[in-house]
């Protein structure tokens, strides 16, 4: 672990938090379509499911019904179900942030620690998958996203991460084939953070938490990203509360990202839809519940749940 982390993490994902906040957590797009709108159900607001915490992140929705979720700072993956409430998971997690199922069902940690972790089936500790690229440790491995294909891409931005501690002197998003191969997707973003494949898995989304940019990759029959293009941005690090961060998408092909708005729902054109607003930074998000209708939101302080009108990309 470096010495500097913790002290680092906190400096750099706090400073993202401004005075712009709202109130309340409001629909901020009055004006939509019968078919926008019907992504939404009357009335719903967000729900504190738990917390206070220190800063979360990293949901996952099992298929055994129930929720993980990270606490970076605390170094545990939490678990939580709507029967036993919030308990802890793993500790120490490897200071985990996202969290994602590969094809055999053991759980994938992105690691600030500088890794990608596993936990197998039955384990209570991870093991690490990988920690270096020629030689060189990964600065802090963010979020990731696993093909059907079995390939996983992960980003690597510098949060947390000193320059005098720092090994690779760009930030990744790399591509880890099940044969073990690693190899670098993208390399023009200063801090990239989300991804995501939609529903057929024909698009991945990127985006970078320093500009808001977010871009699409066309994916190939054999599962290979290609040709990104501007897709939407939902504004640079600092214009509002937090910085562009986790991604989903629904089976109607909407992009859910989290950023200086709040929550902003873009269709597959890139065409804003919604803006749910929120009165602390959220951070990442995931489908989850009996019918993959329930949007799982860390946030800064507090996990949500909000009851959507729409189905969720689920695949494991």
């Amino acid at each position: 672990m470096r010495i500097s982390f913790l002290s680092l993490f906190l400096a750099i994902l706090f400073s993202l938090t401004t005075a712009c906040s709202s109130d309340n957590q409001t629909e901020s797009d009055a004006a939509n379509s019968g078919e926008t709108a019907d992504l939404l159900i009357e009335g719903e607001e967000p729900e504190v499911i738990s917390g206070p915490h220190q800063f979360t992140e990293g949901p996952y929705w099992h298929p055994e019904g129930y929720l993980l979720f990270s606490d970076i700072p605390a170094n545990r993956v939490y678990r939580w179900s709507g029967e036993n409430g919030t308990e802890v998971f793993l500790e120490p997690s490897g200071n985990s942030n996202g969290i994602q199922a590969d094809l055999d069902g053991s759980v994938l940690l992105a690691q600030h620690r500088g890794s990608l972790g596993r936990i197998s089936d039955g384990s209570d500790q991870f093991e690490i998958v990988i920690d270096t690229f020629e030689g060189q440790r990964f600065n802090s491995p963010n979020d990731l996203a696993v093909h059907s294909n079995g390939t996983i891409f992960f980003t690597d931005p510098p949060f947390g991460v000193s320059d005098e501690d720092r090994e690779l002197d760009f930030s990744g998003v790399f591509m880890l084939t099940p044969d073990g191969e690693l190899s670098v997707l993208y390399d023009e973003f200063n801090y990239p953070n989300g991804i995501v494949f939609n529903a057929d898995e024909t698009v991945l989304y990127l985006n970078d938490s320093e500009t808001g940019a977010i871009i699409a990759f066309e994916v190939d029959e054999a599962g290979m990203p290609h040709s990104p293009r501007e897709f939407a941005n939902v504004g640079a690090m600092g214009a509002g509360v937090g910085a562009a961060d986790g991604m989903i998408t629904d089976m109607q092909g909407n992009l859910y990202v989290t950023g200086p708005p709040g929550l902003t729902i873009f269709d597959q054109n890139g065409e804003e839809l919604h803006i749910i607003e929120f009165d602390e930074q959220i951070t990442n998000l995931e489908w989850g519940g009996e019918n993959a209708d329930q949007l799982f939101i860390t946030a800064r302080d507090y996990v949500y749940r909000f009851r959507m009108n729409t189905t969720g990309t689920k695949k494991r």
